[in-house]
């Protein structure tokens, strides 16, 4: 009966468009009504519904996706880090060779998979699992190892893995049900404090007072270790550091994380005010010049936002107001507008950070994340835009590689380690506009990993989204991430989403209650045709004109789809 209703509000919004446009003959002569009623094709029919039967059956499917990779984890992995879903045996750090930092930057030895899915399990419902999880962790991890780790990775990863269960535990609301382990004394908490402690001698002894990228967990900063390290990895740490500071009443953590947005932030350009990626510790000296909305800056820009959400400091927004409009004045190209007018397919690309001009042609897949910043910005129909650009490469190849040449309409970088950011930016669209667009696009990203992915004991990353060839390696995010926006964007009832405005997901996807919100406005359509859009309190938003009918059709016209899908070789 539901679905019955909900064809038919389409249809009947259909028609009064239809007699609105012959009323209106200003309108009619524009074109716009012709152009779209003449042109109801593939997009149209494939993407303006989503039945509720379809949404619930996505939604066992997610969970059950999860629960395999999750079974298979703690069967064959646990206490490893991470699962080798080809082999069905646990990953751990690489510890013959320290130089391979792909692996040891991430896996520390302390079950590194487990802990960064406890609040997944929580959303999903599973309380009883989620105490089974947090007592095998209070049980079996510990930070005094001989590891050589990376700063943001282990905060990003564990650190907010472990606050985020803290907070949700001791919620006395206990909105995602009663989920305190019996005798449960803060362990979680203290065991977040005891990694933070050790993670602090990074910004030790460092002429900028920027962190080094990597500190051994028992003996601090590694002999002959790199003074190198990229912007979002030095800049990216104040949620988990800030709230860590306002658990325990002590500023010492939070106070390095911000020295570190501030260092970063007077080492910008003069000219253009863009940052590169990679600098000198010591110096202050850029050693990489590339300044773009991807891989080595993403969630810097993504927390200067998410920070003052969190916190309420002024000093956050501005730094992210004057960021987004330095990205949107250098580093987007094409047409003004997104959904209207003409020229090429608005796109961030990668240019030089001391003049603003463009430095390759590709993109990565981490660039993909940066819709969803749009959306809580409240520059819905940029962030639309942004996103369509990267479901064109999911829909090219079943996958996003990791990095993808526009000019070429090639991959230069083949494998897809089954990252969050298209489910992340998909999800929060849903959130903004409740256009089943969305719906079909994350039951496409939903079908094409459980296709190309799934192994007898996990889902594998793909070597190659070319011919879909495996590497043996489930990376913890997709558990952490990909799995839990999945889930969101079917779970409509999910207490996340209904209270949307009272959290903030940090970069690795763990949810955090707002501490302090300060000047956030929160705009809601009482009759939900979108949900609910935060927008920082001097920010301009979409999110007030956003009009009815691209609930129902389509968020981007026919015509600027059908561009974005020659600009990626469709």
């Amino acid at each position: 009966m539901s679905d019955a209703i909900e064809m038919l509000k389409v249809l009947t919004f259909s028609c009064l468009l239809s007699l609105f446009s012959l009323i209106c003959s200003d309108v009619v002569s524009s074109g716009q009504f012709k152009y779209f009623f003449s042109n109801w094709g593939f997009y149209d029919k494939k993407y303006t519904y989503f039945s509720e039967i379809e949404r619930t059956e996505n939604l066992a499917h997610v969970c059950r996706m999860f629960q395999h990779g999750y079974d298979s984890y703690l069967h064959y992995a646990f206490p490893k880090d991470e699962l080798d879903p080809i082999n069905c045996r646990g990953r751990g750090p690489d510890k013959a060779d320290p130089s391979n930092i792909n692996i040891n930057d991430v896996l520390g030895d302390y079950s590194l998979t487990l802990v960064d899915s406890l609040d997944t399990l929580a959303i999903m419902g599973n309380i009883s699992e989620f105490k089974n999880a947090v007592g095998l962790v209070i049980d079996h991890v510990h930070f005094d190892t001989d590891n050589t780790v990376q700063v943001f990775e282990s905060t990003i990863r564990v650190l907010g893995a472990l606050l985020s269960a803290h907070l949700l535990i001791v919620d006395d609301k206990k909105p995602l049900g009663d989920l305190r382990p019996e005798n449960y004394k803060d362990e979680l908490l203290y065991l977040a404090k005891n990694l933070a402690d050790r993670l602090l001698p990074a910004f030790d002894g460092t002429a900028t007072g920027l962190p080094h990228p990597r500190v051994n967990l028992r003996s601090g900063i590694p002999n002959n270790g790199s003074i190198e390290t990229c912007t979002a990895g030095a800049g990216s740490l104040l949620v988990e550091f800030g709230t860590l500071s306002r658990l325990l009443v002590n500023p010492v953590y939070e106070n390095a994380a911000r020295h570190s947005v501030e260092v970063l932030w007077a080492h910008r350009s003069g000219n253009t005010g863009l940052l590169g990626n990679v600098i000198n510790i010591q110096t202050g000296k850029w050693m990489g010049q590339q300044s773009g909305v991807g891989a080595g800056l993403d969630s810097f820009y993504e927390y200067l936002l998410k920070s003052f959400i969190m916190f309420g400091e002024e000093r956050d927004l501005q730094l992210f107001n004057e960021a987004y409009e330095n990205l949107r004045k250098f580093n987007r190209r094409g047409r003004p507008e997104c959904n209207s007018g003409v020229g090429e397919t608005p796109m961030y690309v990668n240019v030089r950070m001391e003049d603003g001009k463009t430095i390759n042609s590709w993109i990565d897949s981490l660039q993909a994340a940066f819709s969803g910043v749009q959306v809580l910005k409240g520059d819905i129909d940029e962030a639309i835009c942004n996103h369509a650009i990267y479901y064109a490469i999911w829909r090219k190849y079943g996958a996003l590689p990791e990095r993808y040449n526009w000019h070429l309409k090639k991959p230069e970088v083949f494998f897809y380690p089954l990252r969050p950011e298209l489910a992340e930016s998909t999800y929060f669209l849903y959130q903004a506009t409740k256009n089943p667009f969305y719906l079909r696009v994350g039951s496409e990203i939903l079908q094409s990993i459980e296709k190309h992915s799934r192994t007898n004991c996990g889902y594998a990353t793909l070597h190659n989204v070319v011919d879909k060839t495996h590497e043996d390696r489930m990376e913890s995010f997709f558990l952490s991430e990909t799995c839990k926006y999945l889930f969101l964007l079917f779970d409509v009832d999910n207490h996340v989403n209904k209270e949307s405005n009272k959290y903030i997901f940090t970069t690795e996807g763990h949810i955090l209650p707002v501490l302090k919100r300060g000047k956030v406005d929160v705009t809601i359509r009482q009759n939900d045709h979108w949900k609910t859009c935060i927008r920082p309190g001097t920010n301009e938003t979409d999110c007030a004109s956003f009009p009815d009918e691209r609930r129902y059709f389509l968020p981007m016209k026919t015509q600027y789809l059908e561009q974005i899908d020659r600009l990626i070789g469709l």
